[in-house]
């Protein structure tokens, strides 16, 4: 055994976490200017533009807590698609060529936690965590009425 297979979920969460925090400063360089203004500023609200800085900021928010995990990446998979082919493909078929890597890396990043969900350190953990306990302790009310 590879001696970090014992933290693939440790791993995992921190992933999901650094990949969250990279994605909503896109966003917030759009929408807000920070931590530092774009080169054309930021975006006006009411355009695609604006719309990929919402998605950028409020999905990226909610990856970096690991709520929502799997429906989010999707979305956010499918905006980096759309990224890539609107804003990068013109400029040529390579990545490498039309500066497009970042756009397929965030694609195929959410795309991974779309399908193998938040990993540890998510809200979406907890909020399994104690739906669970709640089912296990309201299944044993039941048996207990039941006898």
């Amino acid at each position: 055994m590879f001696f970090m297979q014992r933290w693939q979920s440790q791993v995992h969460g921190l992933f999901r976490i650094i990949l969250g925090f990279l994605f909503t400063c896109h966003g917030a360089q759009k929408l807000l200017g920070f931590p530092v203004p774009g080169p054309n500023g930021t975006v006006e609200l009411m355009s695609l533009m604006g719309l990929a800085g919402v998605l950028e900021l409020v999905g990226g928010l909610l990856i970096l807590l690991g709520l929502f995990t799997r429906p989010v990446a999707f979305l956010l998979s499918g905006l980096m698609a759309v990224a890539y082919f609107m804003a990068h493909a013109p400029g040529g078929f390579w990545p490498i060529v039309n500066k497009g890597e970042p756009a397929v890396l965030y694609c195929f990043a959410f795309f991974f936690l779309s399908a193998a969900g938040a990993g540890a350190f998510s809200l979406d953990a907890l909020l399994a965590r104690r739906q669970l306990e709640r089912d296990h302790h309201h299944g044993d009310s039941r048996l207990r009425k039941a006898s």
